[in-house]
């Protein structure tokens, strides 16, 4: 099965991610949403990072816009796949993000096996519209915006230990950074 709609293939692929971010989070909790928006100071390498996250998210949200859907195959058939699972885990990570314990963190569900789920879902799951559209664009774009959340993350780490001190460090002592 081929999707010949550009217009249908964005929507397809850009809407479930945005209403399970953006309208899950809020169904939630409003604090949760506060917390989903907030980046902390960047330093050194982060700042110029920040700036290519942020392009690089518009391109995420835009390229599948200009994209057919193709089904047919294998990859067509992974691609698929590994997005619906991945928006699922995106869903139930937003779910955990939305309680956190009373010191403040993030410890259960998909926080007790990855201290990042919400980045690691969002990748695979545009990974899985990649393989669907056969994009290398969107490969690339995706790639570049990865590395950019790796930069990001470690800023947000060295929030989280001068927030929380002894406790987050802990928790990196016994859950990954990403899977």
């Amino acid at each position: 099965m081929t999707i010949e709609s550009t217009l249908l293939t964005g929507l397809l692929i850009v809407l479930p991610i945005m209403l399970t971010r953006y309208l899950l989070t809020s169904l939630l909790n409003r604090e949760a949403v506060r917390r989903a928006a907030f980046f902390p100071p960047t330093q050194g390498l982060e700042k110029p990072a920040y700036l290519v996250n942020i392009g690089t998210t518009l391109l995420l949200l835009v390229v599948p816009f200009f994209l057919r859907i193709n089904l047919v195959g294998i990859i067509g058939i992974a691609g698929i796949s590994l997005s619906i699972l991945a928006l699922v885990l995106y869903g139930i990570s937003i779910i955990h993000f939305a309680g956190p314990d009373a010191g403040g963190i993030n410890r259960s569900g998909l926080y007790s096996v990855s201290r990042n789920p919400m980045y690691v879902t969002f990748f695979f799951y545009f990974l899985g519209a990649c393989m669907m559209t056969r994009s290398w664009l969107l490969m690339t774009v995706l790639l570049v915006f990865q590395v950019s959340v790796h930069f990001m993350i470690l800023a947000e780490e060295r929030w989280c230990r001068e927030t929380f001190g002894e406790a987050y460090l802990t928790y990196t002592k016994t859950v990954r950074r990403y899977i």
